[in-house]
Formats: structure tokens, C-alpha cells, sequence
């Protein structure tokens, strides 16, 4: 028993360091790694910017619309000279999606445009949504969507109010101009 209690701290040391230096990437770390690097845009975006009539959304609609605070965003703009960084890039982002806390919601694609949607939470409360998407000309654009008790049903089905909603011209020419 004594010789136990001599080896705990150190076998409390060692669980900590082994556990903490995990070298697994995040996706709010990848954003912030790249926030202003080359090639890359960087927008935190207000709720606000949306201009959703909430009189014509659904009650499922407008209670995910509430959930939501912010938005944030991350592109890459993909070139002539840039198309091996891209790649390297979108394998890093696909990558991290791809651990297991994130749950697909949705997945399309439209003239060679791929759009995934995933969620972290479980099928009745998300802590993040996350939107990937990506084209070999344009380059790729992430959004973390932050809220308070998001449902993943409601924000699928916000998705499809979004088609009617107007955007703050200014930040979205910005983000749009950085593509062309």
C-alpha cells in the first residue's frame, strides 16, 4: 500500500501528460490557425445578417432561427497556383470532420458543388452545426453555427427557409468578392 501511494503522483502526471498532448486537430482551431493566412478569408458573422420575415417560417423554423447566436466563417479561395494547397486544405478540414462527435445531417451536391452538413450533440440538442462547402474552381467555405439548444430537425428545416431570406449585402459581397 505504501509503495502505491510513492508511484501515484507520478502515474497521475504521467495520465495528464498522455492524455493532454493529444495531437488530434480541431475545427475552431483550424480556424484559427488560418484566420489570416494567405488564401484564406475569416468572417464572424451576426445572426442579424440574416433578414428572415419570421412571420413566414414555420414554428419549428423560427425556434431554431431564435437558437442560433452566431455564425463563423472560414474560405479558401482556390487558383492556378494554389490548387495542391487546396487540396491539402480540404483533406485537412474533410479529415477533422470526419471524427466520430461529428454527426452527418446532410450531404449534396450540385454542378460539381459538394455541400456536408454535421452537427456535434446528439439527434435533439446540437452544441455546433457545421457546413463545408467546396468546388475545384471557386475554393471551399466552412460555417460553425453556435446557438443555444439547436435541434438538428429544426436547422434542417431552417435550411430550406433560408433560400427566401435577404443577407446583409455588405458581408456577403465581401465574403462573395473574395471568391472571384
Amino acid at each position: 500500500m505504501n509503495s502505491f501511494l510513492k508511484y501515484l503522483p507520478v502515474l497521475i502526471i504521467t495520465a495528464f501528460f498522455s492524455t493532454s498532448c493529444e495531437n488530434k486537430s480541431t475545427l475552431q482551431g483550424y480556424f484559427v490557425d488560418n484566420q489570416e493566412a494567405k488564401n484564406f478569408i475569416s468572417q464572424d458573422l451576426p445572426i442579424a445578417m440574416l433578414k428572415l420575415d419570421e412571420s413566414k417560417l414555420t414554428s419549428e423554423q423560427r425556434d431554431a432561427y431564435k437558437s442560433v447566436n452566431r455564425l463563423n466563417f472560414l474560405g479558401f479561395k482556390v487558383d492556378a497556383n494554389n490548387a495542391e494547397a487546396y487540396n491539402t486544405e480540404l483533406t485537412k478540414v474533410k479529415t477533422i470532420l470526419s471524427d466520430k462527435k461529428y454527426n452527418e445531417l446532410m450531404e449534396f451536391s450540385d454542378k460539381g458543388n459538394r455541400i456536408v452538413v454535421k452537427y456535434i450533440g446528439n439527434d435533439v440538442k446540437a452544441d455546433e452545426l457545421v457546413v463545408l462547402g467546396s468546388s475545384k474552381t471557386l475554393g471551399f467555405g466552412i460555417v460553425r453555427i453556435l446557438g443555444d439548444n439547436m435541434s438538428p430537425d429544426k436547422m434542417a428545416n431552417l435550411v430550406s427557409a433560408l433560400q427566401y431570406a435577404q443577407m446583409d449585402q455588405g458581408k456577403l459581397q465581401e465574403m462573395m468578392g473574395f471568391f472571384k
